[in-house]
């Protein structure tokens, strides 16, 4: 599991989110196990560390790579602890309405038919129980014991392995069986379904061309042997630093396929051919999607980042974001709220109709670049921790430049989300459904008043259609989602390709992270690729 700690013959659990932004440090009176928290490999636990506020717009780029371990199939049982371990003052018996849910508890059970774990007798206790300790990732430990009092001490899941081993599982399908990734993803199907085939050489002489002049933003992969290759098109490449971070660190994790693509590092689609066109559209990669392009789409960089990273930085991040959701929903103002920069002009129209409906609305911008002029009419708003929007009963979701990056981060909230209707789109809008995952806005914002008044006016049923938002997208945005999703678009590419794969000539390997804290032993077979 991702982000999860351990001590030798403990089960170590899921992490969850953070639940304040107090700092605090593990080893703390009455936050620590009797055991020092250790990776598989002895790497000690990282001390946590006190954050700032975010910022006002969700997932900023610029935050700093950690090294967090994770967890793979195929270890052998850690050293057994004593036969009782001396109980610490957080540690306490897990009552059967808590313990069956847990899906690692399941999954020992599941592992040893013939002793199921009791639930009276196991324990849980770890500083992830607390809500005022603030860690990198959340955590606590898990110890299954079966009726006759025996502890289960080997990991159901496997080695634990930092984030930075270079451990790939050689099979695949095991992986992903292993991650519980969904078997079908409709926006990948609906996104090659206009490449039954893909062209390399085709796309080796049209896309550099179309699309790699000065001030492209493209670049140009290739993965060999499980190796990762690259080479920038374009002027506007720095943000490569992001795909080849979750390129490598899948690599680390499983064994890629061979294949060789483009990845648009813009924030617009590119490619605007239609599938009855000759020549036909090419299949490059981007971000974001939008109704009129035939882009192959991608997490964004921005939650792909925040969950490699687990955000040890100052602003927010797909977990910490579901442990500070404000007040509850009785408690928050009801007002709607929005805060960014001024990348659509709807958004300047927001402010305007929230200097006309202040009992109704509060926005603001808070940068202006685009608009300059409207600064002095507009004024200027403050920037405003992200967690404080939460204290508001309802978001409003509005474009920037293309898809407005912190949607995923509402959604995540417990607001009820207004979301401006839009031709642009993520990998995951296409399981969210109007007035089922939140309220839909006409594009010019004109019926936005009336949408905010009828969740005044019918408060039940706009917190049951907020709740329902959260609900699906915790499933949809869990770390292990994006991993399974960024896995099933390579695979997919890679079953299209007419030809094999090449190190193309001004390609550079791009290395794994050279890194000297952590300890690697590897339990899984190497691949046969590696021995040959």
């Amino acid at each position: 599991m991702e982000g999860a700690a351990c001590t030798p013959g403990l089960s170590a659990a899921a992490p969850g989110p953070r639940f304040s932004e107090r700092s605090a440090r593990l080893g703390e009176e009455g936050t620590r196990p009797p055991w020092t928290p250790c990776s598989a490999q002895g790497s000690r636990a990282p001390r946590a560390r006190a954050e700032g506020p975010a910022e006002s717009r969700g997932g900023e780029a610029g935050r700093r790579a950690q090294a967090r371990p994770r967890v793979g199939p195929g270890s052998p049982p850690s050293p057994p602890p004593p036969s009782r371990p001396p109980r610490p003052a957080t540690m306490r018996r897990l009552p059967r309405a808590l313990l069956l849910p847990v899906p690692l508890a399941l999954l020992v059970a599941a592992a040893a038919p013939e002793a199921p774990v009791s639930a009276p007798r196991s324990l849980v206790w770890g500083p992830g129980l607390q809500a005022g300790v603030v860690l990198p990732v959340r955590y606590f430990y898990l110890q299954a014991v079966n009726s006759e009092g025996q502890n289960l001490t080997g990991s159901p899941q496997g080695p634990v392995y930092h984030e930075y081993c270079e451990c790939p599982e050689e099979d695949p399908q095991a992986w992903q069986d292993t991650l519980s990734c969904p078997t079908e993803e409709p926006q990948i199907a609906k996104d090659f379904a206009s490449f039954p085939s893909i062209n390399l050489q085709q796309m080796l002489n049209e896309v550099p061309k179309r699309f790699g002049d000065e001030r492209g933003a493209i670049v140009h992969y290739t993965i060999l042997d499980n190796h990762i290759y690259r080479r920038s098109l374009g002027k506007y490449t720095d943000f490569k630093m992001f795909s080849d971070e979750i390129l490598l660190s899948l690599a680390r994790k499983v064994l890629l396929p061979d294949l060789e693509f483009y990845i648009n590092l813009g924030d617009w689609p590119l490619e605007h051919r239609k599938v009855n066109e000759t020549p036909g559209p090419s299949p490059i990669i981007s971000w974001c999607g939008s109704l009129n392009s035939r882009d192959v789409i991608l997490p964004t960089y921005d939650i792909t980042h925040s969950t490699l990273e687990a955000m040890r930085g100052v602003t927010n991040d797909l977990l910490s974001i579901q442990g500070n959701t404000g007040p509850s929903w009785i408690n928050k103002t009801e007002k709607a709220f929005f805060r960014g920069r001024d990348s659509r002009e709807e958004r300047l129209q927001l402010v305007q109709l929230s200097k006309e409906n202040p009992q109704l609305l509060d926005a603001g911008i808070t940068g202006y670049f685009f608009f300059q002029e409207k600064e002095n009419e507009l004024g200027k708003a403050k920037l405003i921790g992200f967690f404080d929007f939460f204290k508001y009963k309802y978001q409003v979701n509005v474009d920037g430049t293309v898809a407005a990056y912190r949607y995923p981060y509402l959604m995540l909230g417990d607001s009820l989300v207004l979301k401006q209707d839009s031709p642009y789109y993520e990998h995951f809008y296409m399981a969210l459904k109007p007035w089922k995952h939140y309220v839909p806005i006409k594009r010019n914002l004109s019926d936005l008043l009336e949408k905010l008044k009828w969740a005044k006016e019918n408060d039940e049923e706009a917190k049951k259609i907020a709740k329902e938002g959260q609900f699906t997208a915790r499933d949809l945005l869990q770390p292990h989602r994006l991993y399974c999703y960024y896995y099933r678009v390579l695979q997919k590419y890679a079953e299209r390709q007419s030809s094999k794969p090449t190190i193309r000539d001004g390609m550079e390997l791009v290395p794994q992270p050279d890194d000297d804290m952590s300890i690697c032993h590897c339990h899984r077979k190497k691949s046969l690729r590696e021995e040959l």
